[in-house]
């Protein structure tokens, strides 16, 4: 099993929008935004048509996301 690594929350890095980047580019939508704890980025759920937060997992190997919901603080370890 791999562990978090320093770097993998870095809370200092501002979200890279204020909805899921990929869909608001192609005009797609979401039911629930999640936050790269690594790098801001901000994608859809996995309950979202196209599940752009895994995917940007896979794409970056960034283990760590946080709820971007509104009054949400939770965070999710892909490798656990």
């Amino acid at each position: 099993m791999a562990t978090i690594e320093p770097g993998d929350i870095d809370e200092s890095v501002p979200p890279s929008g204020e909805g899921c980047e990929e869909c608001m580019a192609t005009g797609g939508w979401w039911l629930h935004l999640r936050r790269c704890a690594t790098c801001g980025h901000v994608g859809c759920c996995d309950n979202s048509p196209s599940q752009h937060a895994s995917r940007h997992q896979e794409a970056t190997d960034h283990p760590i996301i946080r709820s971007f919901e509104p009054g949400e603080e939770w965070f999710y370890d892909y490798l656990s």
